[in-house]
Protein backbone atom coordinates (compact mmCIF):
# COMPACT_ATOMS: atom_id res chain seq x y z
CA UNK A 1 0.00 0.00 0.00
CA UNK A 2 2.68 2.40 0.68
CA UNK A 3 4.38 2.23 -2.70
CA UNK A 4 0.76 3.08 -4.37
CA UNK A 5 0.66 5.63 -2.17
CA UNK A 6 4.35 6.56 -2.80
CA UNK A 7 3.42 6.13 -6.50
CA UNK A 8 0.31 8.70 -6.16
CA UNK A 9 2.16 11.71 -5.00
CA UNK A 10 4.97 11.44 -7.85
CA UNK A 11 2.33 10.97 -10.46
CA UNK A 12 -0.09 13.61 -9.04
CA UNK A 13 3.55 16.14 -9.68
CA UNK A 14 2.61 19.11 -11.86
CA UNK A 15 5.77 18.53 -13.22
CA UNK A 16 5.19 15.54 -14.83
CA UNK A 17 3.06 16.56 -18.26
CA UNK A 18 0.33 14.12 -19.82
CA UNK A 19 3.02 13.21 -22.52
CA UNK A 20 5.45 11.63 -20.24
CA UNK A 21 2.89 9.38 -18.63
CA UNK A 22 2.58 6.63 -21.27
CA UNK A 23 6.30 6.32 -21.41
CA UNK A 24 6.67 6.06 -17.66
CA UNK A 25 3.59 3.41 -17.25
CA UNK A 26 3.83 1.77 -20.13
CA UNK A 27 7.75 0.69 -19.96
CA UNK A 28 6.58 -2.52 -17.55
CA UNK A 29 3.71 -3.38 -19.91
CA UNK A 30 5.79 -2.99 -22.94
CA UNK A 31 7.89 -5.61 -21.68
CA UNK A 32 5.39 -7.93 -20.86
CA UNK A 33 3.16 -7.00 -23.56
CA UNK A 34 3.13 -9.70 -25.94
CA UNK A 35 0.56 -11.10 -28.53
CA UNK A 36 0.16 -14.22 -27.69
CA UNK A 37 -3.40 -15.65 -27.81
CA UNK A 38 -4.04 -13.93 -24.26
CA UNK A 39 -6.85 -11.90 -25.50
CA UNK A 40 -9.06 -14.81 -25.78
CA UNK A 41 -10.40 -15.22 -29.32
CA UNK A 42 -11.07 -11.59 -29.46
CA UNK A 43 -9.53 -10.05 -33.26
CA UNK A 44 -7.35 -7.10 -32.63
CA UNK A 45 -7.49 -4.84 -35.58
CA UNK A 46 -4.13 -3.15 -37.35
CA UNK A 47 -3.74 0.18 -36.94
CA UNK A 48 -4.52 0.44 -40.72
CA UNK A 49 -7.92 -1.29 -40.03
CA UNK A 50 -11.19 0.49 -39.12
CA UNK A 51 -13.65 -1.82 -37.70
CA UNK A 52 -17.39 -0.16 -38.11
CA UNK A 53 -19.47 1.18 -35.47
CA UNK A 54 -23.19 1.56 -35.43
CA UNK A 55 -23.73 4.39 -33.30
CA UNK A 56 -21.91 7.80 -34.86
CA UNK A 57 -22.00 11.43 -33.13
CA UNK A 58 -21.58 14.57 -34.37
CA UNK A 59 -18.24 16.34 -32.32
CA UNK A 60 -19.98 19.02 -31.89
CA UNK A 61 -22.83 17.41 -29.95
CA UNK A 62 -20.17 15.82 -28.27
CA UNK A 63 -18.25 18.82 -27.19
CA UNK A 64 -21.79 19.49 -25.57
CA UNK A 65 -22.68 16.44 -24.02
CA UNK A 66 -19.10 15.43 -22.61
CA UNK A 67 -16.76 17.35 -20.11
CA UNK A 68 -13.43 18.14 -21.88
CA UNK A 69 -12.09 15.87 -19.95
CA UNK A 70 -14.41 12.93 -21.20
CA UNK A 71 -14.12 14.48 -24.82
CA UNK A 72 -10.04 14.38 -24.84
CA UNK A 73 -10.07 11.13 -23.77
CA UNK A 74 -12.35 9.53 -25.77
CA UNK A 75 -11.96 11.33 -29.27
CA UNK A 76 -8.70 12.58 -29.29
CA UNK A 77 -7.33 8.82 -27.17
CA UNK A 78 -5.93 11.15 -24.08
CA UNK A 79 -5.09 10.05 -20.80
CA UNK A 80 -6.13 11.13 -17.38
CA UNK A 81 -3.59 11.60 -14.65
CA UNK A 82 -3.30 8.01 -12.66
CA UNK A 83 -5.23 8.37 -9.34
CA UNK A 84 -7.20 10.84 -10.22
CA UNK A 85 -10.02 9.38 -11.88
CA UNK A 86 -13.60 9.03 -10.15
CA UNK A 87 -14.04 5.37 -10.55
CA UNK A 88 -10.50 4.11 -9.22
CA UNK A 89 -12.03 3.55 -5.64
CA UNK A 90 -15.43 2.81 -6.76
CA UNK A 91 -16.36 -0.58 -4.60
CA UNK A 92 -20.15 -0.49 -5.12
CA UNK A 93 -21.81 -3.22 -7.65
CA UNK A 94 -22.95 -2.01 -10.96
CA UNK A 95 -22.24 -1.69 -14.67
CA UNK A 96 -19.72 0.96 -16.14
CA UNK A 97 -21.03 1.89 -19.30
CA UNK A 98 -18.96 4.28 -22.27
CA UNK A 99 -20.08 7.60 -21.14
CA UNK A 100 -20.57 8.36 -24.95
CA UNK A 101 -23.00 5.65 -26.08
CA UNK A 102 -24.37 4.06 -22.97
CA UNK A 103 -23.20 0.37 -23.90
CA UNK A 104 -22.41 -1.89 -21.21
CA UNK A 105 -18.88 -2.14 -20.86
CA UNK A 106 -17.78 -3.86 -17.43
CA UNK A 107 -18.97 -5.30 -14.27
CA UNK A 108 -17.76 -4.24 -10.93
CA UNK A 109 -17.55 -8.01 -10.70
CA UNK A 110 -14.36 -8.25 -12.67
CA UNK A 111 -12.92 -4.61 -11.12
CA UNK A 112 -9.54 -5.33 -9.15
CA UNK A 113 -7.00 -2.97 -7.64
CA UNK A 114 -3.72 -2.86 -10.12
CA UNK A 115 -1.65 -0.22 -8.14
CA UNK A 116 -1.56 1.63 -12.40
CA UNK A 117 -3.52 4.37 -11.04
CA UNK A 118 -6.53 3.74 -13.22
CA UNK A 119 -9.47 1.54 -12.69
CA UNK A 120 -8.49 -1.61 -13.90
CA UNK A 121 -10.82 -5.04 -15.16
CA UNK A 122 -10.20 -8.70 -15.96
CA UNK A 123 -12.64 -8.61 -18.35
CA UNK A 124 -15.12 -6.93 -20.36
CA UNK A 125 -19.08 -7.72 -19.72
CA UNK A 126 -18.59 -9.84 -23.26
CA UNK A 127 -16.36 -9.63 -25.65
CA UNK A 128 -18.41 -8.06 -28.61
CA UNK A 129 -18.67 -5.00 -26.26
CA UNK A 130 -15.33 -4.15 -26.89
CA UNK A 131 -12.80 -3.87 -29.83
CA UNK A 132 -9.08 -3.88 -29.36
CA UNK A 133 -6.48 -1.68 -31.89
CA UNK A 134 -3.09 -2.76 -32.02
CA UNK A 135 -1.51 0.95 -30.80
CA UNK A 136 1.88 1.89 -31.74
CA UNK A 137 2.13 5.10 -30.26
CA UNK A 138 4.66 6.81 -28.04
CA UNK A 139 7.49 4.19 -29.20
CA UNK A 140 5.02 1.67 -27.46
CA UNK A 141 3.61 -1.89 -28.84
CA UNK A 142 0.41 -1.68 -26.58
CA UNK A 143 -3.51 -3.06 -27.93
CA UNK A 144 -6.12 -0.14 -27.01
CA UNK A 145 -9.61 -0.99 -26.22
CA UNK A 146 -12.41 0.85 -27.79
CA UNK A 147 -16.61 0.29 -27.53
CA UNK A 148 -17.39 -1.57 -29.99
CA UNK A 149 -20.47 0.43 -30.36
CA UNK A 150 -19.69 3.78 -31.24
CA UNK A 151 -15.34 3.58 -31.15
CA UNK A 152 -14.84 5.97 -28.36
CA UNK A 153 -11.24 5.55 -26.54
CA UNK A 154 -11.32 3.72 -23.19
CA UNK A 155 -8.13 2.80 -22.54
CA UNK A 156 -5.57 -0.17 -23.35
CA UNK A 157 -5.07 -3.70 -22.15
CA UNK A 158 -2.31 -5.93 -21.21
CA UNK A 159 -1.61 -9.99 -20.53
CA UNK A 160 -0.28 -9.02 -16.65
CA UNK A 161 -4.36 -9.35 -15.10
CA UNK A 162 -5.34 -11.63 -12.52
CA UNK A 163 -6.94 -15.16 -13.28
CA UNK A 164 -8.87 -16.49 -14.33
CA UNK A 165 -8.09 -14.06 -17.83
CA UNK A 166 -4.97 -12.90 -16.92
CA UNK A 167 -5.96 -9.44 -18.76
CA UNK A 168 -5.68 -6.34 -17.20
CA UNK A 169 -8.11 -3.53 -19.18
CA UNK A 170 -6.48 -0.07 -17.91
CA UNK A 171 -9.44 1.95 -17.84
CA UNK A 172 -9.78 6.03 -18.01
CA UNK A 173 -12.58 6.75 -15.75
CA UNK A 174 -13.51 9.74 -17.94
CA UNK A 175 -14.78 7.02 -20.51
CA UNK A 176 -17.13 5.41 -18.12
CA UNK A 177 -19.70 6.39 -16.47
CA UNK A 178 -21.01 3.53 -13.20
CA UNK A 179 -24.41 2.39 -13.24
CA UNK A 180 -24.95 1.16 -9.35
CA UNK A 181 -26.77 -2.20 -8.89
CA UNK A 182 -30.42 -1.91 -8.44
CA UNK A 183 -31.18 -3.38 -4.92
CA UNK A 184 -34.95 -4.31 -5.07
Amino acid sequence: MKSVSLARKIFLNKNISLIQLPLIIGMGSFISANYSNSYKDTKIYSNNEKPKYKKQFNKEELRQKLTPLQYEVTQEKGTERPWTGLYLDEKNSGTFKCVVCDQDIFSSKTKFESGSGWPSFYDAISSDRVNLIEDRSYGMRRIEVVCSSCGSHLGHVFNDGPKPTGLRYCINSASLEFKPENKN
